[in-house]
């Protein structure tokens, strides 16, 4: 018998299943044709340090042990070491018999040029050496010295990343902030790299590199219409059909969405059928995952969350655990990630597995009142 490469249907019902007992109704959330967790592990902040990457390994552990399968990071977190320090803790977790590949999400990201394990002393040099006399990207390919899409760009990252998690095929690989190329290019080669890199990705799923694809991003989904750096996701996903020939494999987007950043739910920034409509609207219309991002606004809300929510939500204990709550319970949103580098933090915030997330009614009052 074939091991799984990726998550499966049957794989994350069995991990839902193993904590039925133990997660209150809601916690699993059924997307991407699997089961998954309402809190997902976040990869990005910390030092890129040996300290920090067994701090992550061991965190890995401890989540999948608390009901949650879901793990988000990118090639560029902390200079390659989240992957890596996430690849060890997968092979600590499948080793020791008590979760298997199958049962797991893992997400990452491509498009910001990675360094190698910390910042080198001269950047133009590193960029020179390892991508451009290496054929990866050209430097007239880079929008800020720093942010890459092309085809063959996306193939070596897709690699990179498969090797530094140590998988065989990444359950979904996110275009980290396409946005960032309309700070420098105009709409209509936008539209031409844009395709471009759907075709790569689409590419890398036929190969099994790759399961799904999405977009992660920070402004653009979430500015007007007429603003510069505007994502279209209706038009995104008739690129991908086209490119496709067919149903694509881009089902998920991830952007911010908090207390303090609710523009998601309450701002109609896209459009549908000719009328407004917000993202978390249009990415439901197109069947797309959402994953939010930063739900402690940097840190802020995890120390201090709005008084209200005390008595919003009497049953959870902490300023984080409310943050999360609230946008987890919001309608539309797949899973939140909150961020993760210590088994405290695991601790913590999957403490609220046990409570059921608000009824929609509930949470639509909760978003008028952050609105």
């Amino acid at each position: 018998m074939v091991e799984p490469t990726h998550a499966t249907g049957e794989g994350t019902r069995r991990f839902r299943e193993r904590f039925a007992a133990r997660s209150a109704e809601g916690h699993f959330r059924d997307a991407l044709g699997v089961s998954v967790s309402s809190v997902g592990m976040g990869t990005y902040l910390g030092d890129p340090d040996a300290a920090t990457d067994r701090r992550y390994a061991d965190t890995v552990v401890a989540s999948f042990a608390r009901g949650c399968n879901l793990i988000d990071t990118a090639i560029n977190y902390r200079f390659q070491r989240s992957e890596r320090a996430i690849g060890e803790g997968l092979r600590r977790a499948f080793n020791d018999g008590g979760t298997r590949r199958e049962e797991v999400v893992i997400a990452t990201k491509g498009g910001f040029l990675p360094y190698e394990g910390a910042f080198p002393a001269d950047p133009s040099t590193y960029l020179q050496h390892n991508y451009a006399d290496a054929g990866i990207a050209d430097f007239d390919d880079l929008v800020g010295g720093c942010h890459c899409m092309t085809p063959k760009f996306l193939r070596d990252q897709i690699d990179r990343s498969r090797r530094n998690l140590g998988l065989v095929c990444l359950d979904l690989y996110f275009l980290h902030n396409p946005e960032q190329q309309l700070e420098e290019i105009p709409r209509k080669d936008f539209r031409r790299r844009i395709r471009g890199a759907f075709a790569a990705l689409e590419d890398a799923a036929e190969e099994g590199k790759i399961r799904w694809y999405g977009l992660a991003t920070w402004d653009g989904l979430l500015v007007p219409p007429e603003a510069k750096n505007h994502l279209s996701l209706t038009e995104l996903v008739e690129i991908a059909g086209e490119v496709a020939k067919g149903k694509p494999r881009l089902r998920a987007i991830e952007l911010p969405f908090s207390l303090v950043r609710p523009d998601a739910a309450v701002v109609r920034t896209q459009e549908w059928n000719g009328e407004g409509a917000t993202v978390l609207e249009a990415a439901r219309k197109l069947g797309l995952a959402v994953l939010a991002s930063a739900p402690f606004a940097q840190g802020k809300l995890a120390r201090l969350a709005p008084e209200w929510t005390i008595e919003a939500f009497p049953g959870l204990k902490t300023p984080a655990q409310r943050a999360l709550h609230f946008v987890r319970s919001t309608p539309g949103v797949t899973s939140v990630l909150a961020g993760m580098s210590r088994v405290s933090h695991a601790e913590e915030n999957l403490a609220i597995s046990t409570t059921s997330p608000l009824a929609p009614p509930a949470a639509r009052e909760l978003l008028a009142r952050v609105a």
